[in-house]
């Protein structure tokens, strides 16, 4: 639902934007599974659990998202990347 909200939030900045014809552009990214700290720290009394959530699948990595940023800053100024979700081809939730 998070992900959802922030998604509605952006398209409601990026229509207040357009009617300023700020040409300022808003995107939103909205990533799926990234192997980060996260699962490390929730499992803490049991790190190979954190290990397996990671390791069940081929996870995003944080260069994944970084360059998903770059392409959308690259974009010429006449086109807007209004959303992107990006998620591991194995991940099915």
């Amino acid at each position: 639902m998070t992900k959802f909200a922030i998604t509605a939030m952006t398209e409601g900045l990026r229509r207040e934007l357009r009617e300023m014809k700020s040409h300022i552009r808003a995107t939103c990214i909205s990533p799926g599974l990234v192997e980060t700290e996260f699962a490390v720290r929730q499992n803490k009394d049991d790190p190979q659990k954190a290990r397996d959530q990671y390791a069940s699948i081929e996870c995003l990595q944080a260069k994944d998202i970084a360059d998903t940023v770059l392409y959308v800053l690259g974009a010429p100024p006449h086109v807007e990347i209004n959303d992107i979700w990006m998620r591991p081809t194995e991940q099915t939730n």
